[in-house]
């Protein structure tokens, strides 16, 4: 840690206080004190101390109801508790409250030396770890924006083109260039739709969708998107159904993001399916919770590919599912969004017959 680190001294005892100063002031730190609890919470405020010493047992403002508050101000603040009423139940109290060790009294110069330098080595660390975390994240939106605007935006020229030829205003087009452009036309969309899953899994975080949370009527949502996805099951031969009351609870989410994840669960359920098969969508509430469940009779998936189902990029390489276009991302996308909304999602699946996937939402408390 650079030697300009600031230590705050919380102690009602002046000894103590003068000697933390003693030991670690030729150290280099920074070191302020105070008095008491009260003041001490004010110098945390003003000051922003990368590390508190706190006495535990002080009149007034005490040491357990001081390390609440250091971590209401800045939670990366480093607490250690000084105390000559050092327990179990003492230490694990303080650890609640997010100090990071104790040191009890009387202590050595030696050993304040070494807790002080290990609770700051942490706080470097954390710094350290925040920072990094910051710049992928940079790089990733740098990223993000490079795939948007500089691979999705000529593909779509290409798909325009092609549109315009196909439709005969740059002159005759032969059969089999006709059949040759509107394939290739084919392979252009598929690339577009990756990109453009790709980009809404990245985009999909708490943070991002939280703003756009309102209550949700989750049994008109369903009815929404099994309209939607009818055409689709038409085209396929699958019987697509619903088992949905009314009037569910309502939930509390992104009506947006939480269809896409609808959408993409019931295509799953349609395209993995066979000719004739079943694809039904139930819903219900259970205690807090409201239960979505898609379920199909289809190819299903074996045992040793359902851990990574939920992975990025994976599909299950096997014969059944080579005549199926995807891009291996339509359960990460699932997964994010319901995680987004404070909720799980689980899969049970039996080779050759068929997969059941089952979504949990917390109710919002409201009623329709």
């Amino acid at each position: 840690m650079a030697e300009s680190a600031a230590i705050l001294i919380i102690d009602d005892e002046a000894v103590i206080r003068e000697s933390c100063c003693r030991i670690l002031g030729p150290e280099g730190y920074r070191i302020e004190t105070a008095a008491d609890g009260e003041r001490g919470l004010q110098k945390v405020k003003e000051l922003k101390p990368d590390l508190a010493l706190v006495d535990l047992k002080m009149p007034g403002v005490d040491g357990i109801e001081v390390l609440e508050k250091i971590r209401e101000i800045d939670p990366a603040i480093i607490s250690i508790v000084i105390t000559g009423y050092a327990t179990i139940e003492t230490a694990v109290e303080a650890m609640k409250r997010n100090a990071y060790d104790f040191i009890p009294k009387p202590f050595t110069p030696d050993q304040l030396k070494i807790i002080v330098k290990r609770g700051l080595e942490k706080r470097n660390l954390a710094q350290e770890s925040a920072r990094l975390r910051y710049e992928k994240n940079k790089m990733r939106e740098n990223f993000i924006t490079l795939v948007s605007h500089q691979l999705r935006s000529p593909l779509i020229s290409i798909q325009q083109y092609f549109e315009v030829i196909l439709g005969g205003f740059t002159g005759e087009v032969s059969g089999k260039q006709r059949e040759m452009i509107r394939e290739a036309s084919e392979r252009i969309e598929e690339l577009i739709k990756l990109i453009n899953n790709w980009l809404n899994m990245t985009r999909i975080e708490a943070k991002n969708l939280t703003g756009k949370f309102q209550p949700v009527n989750l049994s008109s949502l369903i009815s929404q998107t099994v309209e939607l996805m009818c055409p689709v099951a038409k085209a396929k031969k699958v019987i697509l159904r619903t088992d949905c009351p009314d009037s569910l609870a309502l939930i509390k989410g992104c009506e947006e993001s939480l269809k896409q994840a609808l959408t993409n669960l019931i295509s799953n359920g349609i395209n993995y399916n066979r000719a004739g098969g079943t694809a039904t969508l139930k819903a219900r509430e259970n205690g807090d919770f409201v239960v979505v469940e898609v379920s199909d009779t289809g190819i299903g998936i074996s045992p040793e590919n359902l851990p990574f189902i939920f992975d990025e990029f994976f599909r299950a390489k096997v014969k059944e599912t080579q005549g199926i276009t995807g891009s291996g991302l339509g359960l990460s996308i699932v997964k994010r969004i319901i995680e987004a909304h404070q909720g799980s999602i689980s899969v049970k699946s039996e080779l050759d017959k068929g997969t059941t996937i089952s979504v949990l939402l917390p109710k919002t408390g409201l009623k329709p």
